[in-house]
């Protein structure tokens, strides 16, 4: 109740932490351990966390295999990571439970559509190079947001195509975007602050999480909070609290990592001067605290810490 509570109000994040209680009382009713999941999924749907979505909504379903709502949330986080594979897939799950769901019979038809148009149109991206300058030209005034920020690019191009579709050109005034691998973009709000597609990386597990909208003066803590306000089930020696975790970012160039300040806004950490935006997604390495892999992985790095 207190997170439906905090769902109505929009406090998203307080609603994360209230359902996740709720979990924690192991209820052996499955119906309403599905319910809990399915709610803490729409929640994080709507901080943008997908991938945190798409697991609760995994959970959901293996607890009340006929969960409708748990099967529309999770083609709908499939769409937005750009799965459109195991959106259609999901949709046909659900509509094997009900064929005349209006949501999945709208998205099911829109996942088979992204999917067949989606090669063509990156196709068409990469041999138009005239279409390729006119993106060069739009980006000028989107560049010059970053410049404000003091946000450096890198590009990696193996050839004109790709220096165009890889890298600066995909910043685009319309919206101000730029793709990410998963297919979320970094957009400019309405009150003209940045939020930013990031993507953390477990190497010790080899896992990832993805924030679709990171906003750039919110703290890495405030997310790591939400994120692991329940362990993973990855991480079978529960190793992984918010206090127990600590922050790098990589300095390809000079190979040489970086700690973070987990009190630090995503902002200052992409004003860093080593730090450097790849193909239009911050990205942050999570360790275990003085963990024998965190240890192995540093030997013979150079590692400048806090």
């Amino acid at each position: 109740n207190e997170g439906n509570e905090y769902f109505r109000e929009r406090d998203y994040k307080r609603a994360v932490i209230a359902y996740t209680e709720g979990l924690k009382q192991k209820c052996e009713d499955p119906e309403l351990s599905a319910v809990l999941h399915t709610n803490r999924g729409a929640a994080h749907f709507y901080l943008g966390n997908y991938r945190s979505a798409l697991n609760d909504a995994i959970q959901a379903k293996k607890l009340k295999p006929t969960h409708l709502k748990a099967i529309i949330r999770g083609a709908l986080c499939h769409m937005e990571l750009k799965n459109f594979s195991e959106a259609i897939a999901w949709c046909e799950e659900g509509l094997r439970i009900d064929s005349k769901e209006k949501k999945l019979v709208e998205m099911r038809a829109k996942a088979d559509k992204l999917k067949v148009n989606i090669k063509a149109v990156r196709d068409l991206l990469e041999i138009s190079a005239g279409f390729s300058t006119l993106w060069q030209g739009r980006a000028v005034r989107s560049i010059d947001l970053l410049s404000e920020r003091n946000i450096k690019l890198v590009l990696e191009p193996s050839n004109e195509e790709e220096e165009i579709s890889d890298g600066l050109a995909e910043i685009s005034l319309d919206g101000f975007h730029s793709d990410s691998a998963t297919g979320a973009r970094v957009h400019l709000d309405a009150y003209g602050n940045l939020n930013w597609p990031v993507l953390f990386l477990y190497p010790e597990h080899e896992q990832t999480d993805f924030i679709a909208a990171f906003h750039e003066n919110s703290r890495f803590i405030d997310h790591l909070m939400v994120m692991f306000a329940e362990l993973p089930p990855w991480d079978l020696e529960r190793k992984y609290l918010p206090s127990n975790l600590e922050l790098y970012f990589e300095d390809e160039e000079r190979a040489e990592m970086y700690e973070l300040n987990p009190e630090h806004t995503l902002l200052q950490v992409l004003q860093h001067p080593r730090y450097f935006v790849k193909a239009g997604t911050p990205t942050v390495l999570a360790f275990v605290k003085l963990s024998p892999f965190s240890k192995k992985y540093f030997s013979g790095k150079k590692v400048h810490r806090l």
